[in-house]
């Protein structure tokens, strides 16, 4: 058994969790956000990446994390290791842009630069760096028990910041990490009424897990086409197909028009900066979707009452720059239901 140091801190925070008048007047129900992109990090896999290299040390205590990366995997990555007091090195492909690159680099983690894609950064990896360390620690971005446990703690911390009920909780999906920690997270608890009820939110040409329902079977997107590039897993976890199976979920497809605007959007509304993978979330409150979704059946003053949480997930790979250029891109496209 390992032993954690005692410089260490905790790789994740507790984080608030907010009404929003602005979001609330658009759904026309009561919006909560919970504020996981104030993540040491930048976003919530803090928590699940953290759990889990928590776990690695207090298991074997020398040890050297790496990860494969495009950005936010890696980021939690290297902030965790930096809150651990360990080393990280984390292998990012060419296409990584460099303010990415410089973040890792401002964190202390060893970065490496190498192949056109995430899969070939993580043959690398594996292939030229973990293999020849015997104290390597793999850090799989999404796919782990441990990663999914970490990120079940957002459910706890809802239950104690709420005191109203939960009815439902809004995320964006990419390898199904954060939705699998959600679930796990509502199983834990007995709930005084109904479950909350879950909406996992994808935007067109990163959708593998709306893929896997369109199939009634656990496939393979053919390839990425969306810029959420951090939803860009073309096959999501075996778990998060049998948890979409769950009767209190659901999984709709948004454009990237409409997540880049939502973001746009978010930032006049919140005053925060959230890349797009996390304005597939916003959009479906932007959108109009919510009550069709979560509400058939209600009228309006029953609607009114329910208490709707929308998961910031956050994201590091945003400037006011990057906003910019989605008002000039799409600023002419308005937010319509599909």
């Amino acid at each position: 058994m390992g032993s954690i140091s005692s410089d260490a801190t905790l790789p994740w925070t507790k984080t608030p969790c907010v009404p929003s008048p602005q979001l609330s007047r658009v759904a026309g129900c009561n919006i909560h956000l919970k504020l996981d992109n104030l993540q040491p990090s930048g976003s919530f896999k803090s928590r699940g990446i953290g759990n889990l290299m928590i776990h690695a040390v207090a298991s074997s205590g020398d040890v050297h994390f790496y990860c494969a990366s495009g950005g936010n995997a890696g980021l939690a990555c290297a902030s965790s290791a930096a809150a651990l007091c360990k080393p990280a090195t984390i292998v990012i492909p060419v296409t990584t842009s460099e303010l990415m690159k410089n973040k890792l680099l401002d964190l202390g983690a060893e970065v490496f630069q190498v192949g056109k894609n995430l899969h070939a950064a993580d043959q690398y990896l594996r292939e030229n760096l973990l293999a020849k360390d015997p104290r390597g620690v793999h850090v799989p971005p999404f796919d782990h028990p441990h990663v999914w446990d970490g990120a079940a703690t957002i459910v706890d911390e809802l239950r104690d910041q709420l005191e109203v009920p939960i009815d439902g909780i809004v995320c964006s999906v990419g390898g199904g990490g954060l939705f699998n920690g959600l679930m796990r997270g509502i199983e834990t608890f007995r709930w005084s009424g109904r479950k909350p009820h879950v909406l996992t939110v994808e935007t067109a040409g990163a959708d593998s897990l709306n893929a896997c329902i369109q199939a009634n079977a656990h496939v393979t997107l053919p390839e990425i086409t969306s810029i959420a590039t951090s939803l860009g897993v073309s096959r999501v976890s075996e778990e998060t197909w049998k948890w979409a199976q769950a009767p209190n979920t659901q999984n709709f497809v948004v454009s990237d028009a409409d997540a880049a605007i939502s973001c746009v959007r978010f930032a006049d509304d919140a005053r925060l900066l959230v890349e797009v993978s996390c304005g597939a979330a916003l959009a479906a409150v932007y959108r109009g979707d919510l009550r069709e979704r979560m509400g058939k059946g209600l009228t309006d003053a029953q609607w009114a009452e329910k208490n709707i949480v929308v998961i910031v997930c956050g994201g590091s790979g945003v400037t006011l720059r990057t906003l910019d250029q989605y008002r000039e891109k799409y600023g002419p496209h308005t937010i319509i239901k599909a």
